[in-house]
């Protein structure tokens, strides 16, 4: 990591195998990295989620079990993981979207 990298801040969740697969863990690993060197991830790799705030988007990672979702903001000087989750419906649930936000609110007023 270079000194201009942005870090990494995990707020909740991990991404290890198991559960995902080595080849989801590699991808969500390198969609992050590209995150901290300050590159652009778009669709369909990311896409924004307002619902959790200003500059908070969900990482898309395909599985051969289940569709991993990594909830993160992109702040000026790091990028804040919320939440790392499977997704099994459409939408994304309430309690995950009520804690991502309890989670920034607390991490913005530390």
């Amino acid at each position: 990591m270079s000194r201009s990298d942005k870090p990494l801040v995990w707020l909740h969740g991990e991404i290890k195998t198991p559960p995902l697969s080595r080849a989801a863990r590699m991808e969500a690993g390198y969609l992050l990295r590209l995150l901290q060197k300050g590159q652009a991830v778009g669709m369909p790799q990311s896409r924004p989620l307002p619902i959790v705030g200003p500059r908070c988007h969900e990482l898309r990672v395909r599985d051969a079990e289940a569709d991993w979702r990594i909830v993160y903001r992109l702040d000026s000087d790091a990028v804040v993981i919320l939440e790392v989750f499977a997704k099994k419906t459409r939408t994304t649930p309430k309690t995950v979207i009520d804690a991502c936000t309890r989670r920034l609110r607390e991490y913005d007023h530390a």
